[in-house]
């Protein structure tokens, strides 16, 4: 009598079959996983660990130094205060788009992805350029006004507005162009004014993806370099931000200082991208519960 044994692979298959799916190896899950470990996952994770390294103490001197600290009220203030701006004029801008027709919309409409594809130092010197004490607006503005946009604050602001308005342009474009016009017409019917209509009927159902496009707006901004650093002075306690005061330590061989720094944005990072995907999801339910109701 002849017993048939179980050959290799076919044992290791019914193994991996008491696995869930999502555990199963596979060829694009296994090229997935070792793209992500070499490109993503262990730079990040080898500098935590060597922020880590520092130990604690020291870790919350550097991250918690007045110096730090303003750098953080610098970078998250400004970022906050330009993602607010753009949600608005974004959201101006996203109307235009979809629901009017104008000459050059094409070209304007190609022209609102610029930020994306410019280099960001490319994008800093034209900036430089228009709003410096001798250019084409920051000279007639800081006439007028008596206000300096180059190498102040407020030239971060107008960096960090150019390089995330697109993105609740972006966002909002799809959403705004999958709502149906019948509801605004019964509600123009049934009496509403244009206003009405616009903040009752249109507005909520944008909500979620203007909220989704400025915390993206927020996130890009907080960690832009290129641009602002060529707009700014760079002088600490007055227009310094986080990414330049990281560069400047990494100049100076305080590479531990830096390594610190860096994993304080790290982790803002992580919480914003909770946070993206949390108004995303939410957008997805309540358009949802919008259809099926």
């Amino acid at each position: 009598m002849t017993v048939a044994l179980p050959r290799r692979g076919q044992g290791l298959l019914s193994r991996n079959r008491g696995l869930p799916r999502w555990l199963r190896p596979n060829v694009p899950w296994t090229i997935t996983l070792t793209y992500l470990s070499l490109v993503l996952f262990l730079p990040l994770a080898g500098m935590l660990l060597k922020a880590a390294g520092v130990g604690p103490a020291a870790f919350w001197e550097t991250a918690t130094s007045p110096l730090a600290l303003s750098t953080y009220r610098m970078s998250f203030g400004i970022a906050a205060a330009a993602s607010l701006i753009n949600g608005v004029f974004g959201l101006l801008i996203a109307w235009a788009l979809i629901r009017s027709r104008f000459p050059g919309q094409r070209l304007l409409d190609a022209l609102i992805d610029l930020p994306f594809a410019l280099p960001t130092a490319v994008a800093g010197l034209a900036l430089s350029f228009v709003y410096g004490s001798e250019g084409w607006l920051g000279g007639p503005i800081q006439r007028l006004t008596g206000l300096e946009v180059s190498f102040t604050p407020l030239g971060v602001a107008v960096a960090m507005v150019f390089i995330s308005l697109p993105f609740v342009v972006r966002t909002v474009e799809p959403v705004l162009r999958a709502l149906e016009r019948e509801q605004e017409e019964a509600s123009w019917c049934l009496g509403a004014s244009s206003a009405q209509t616009f903040f009752r009927v249109v507005l909520p159902q944008l909500t979620p993806a203007i909220l989704a496009g400025i915390a993206q707006g927020f996130s890009r901004a907080v960690g832009e370099y290129g641009s602002v650093v060529m707009i700014s002075s760079n002088v600490p306690f007055k227009d310094l931000i986080t990414p330049t005061l990281i560069v400047q330590m990494i100049e100076e061989y305080d590479i531990e200082a830096a390594t610190v720094i860096g994993s304080v944005m790290l982790i803002f990072s992580l919480v914003s991208l909770v946070v993206i995907n949390a108004l995303q999801v939410w957008g997805q339910r309540y358009q949802g519960g919008d259809s099926s109701g």
